[in-house]
């Protein structure tokens, strides 16, 4: 099974970023704006639809306040299996550590994952950088 990990350096606080990852109807508004174009929420899932075309049903597995970790499986299309979860953790207080896994067979498909989430941590780093609205008190 490939294993896709990434990992981004945020200088923002760990509860003004959680707060964005854990808004899972917003990704294409607050978390990877552009590389994410719409976010429709439904039962327990969402459907995101790609900048390149590519619409995912993305079942929530879990929104962990505690641990800040959110964790989803996209579900149909030419993946048999994949399960993702994005972590955020504290790098000082100003400071947030992201970190997205990815796990997903068949393997054959794990370099074009892997280019996706390339593009995926690009606009998350540019959204975050530029959003003001995602402060929490």
């Amino acid at each position: 099974m490939a294993s896709i990990r990434k990992e981004i350096l945020i200088d923002q606080r760990p509860e003004e970023v959680w707060d964005v990852v854990r808004d899972v109807g917003a990704v294409h508004e607050r978390f990877a704006a552009g590389f994410v174009v719409d976010t429709k929420l439904e039962d327990d899932a969402r459907i995101v639809t790609f900048a390149n075309g590519l619409v995912a049903r993305e079942l929530i597995v879990t929104i962990d306040d505690e641990a800040r970790r959110l964790a989803y499986a996209a579900v149909g299309g030419r993946l048999t299996h994949h399960n993702a979860s994005f972590q955020v953790i504290t790098e000082g207080k100003e400071h947030t550590r992201l970190v997205w896994i990815a796990d997903l067979l068949p393997n054959e498909l794990a370099p074009m994952i892997e280019g996706m989430m390339n593009g995926g941590v690009e606009a998350i780093r540019e959204t975050l950088a530029n959003s003001s609205a995602s402060s929490v008190p």
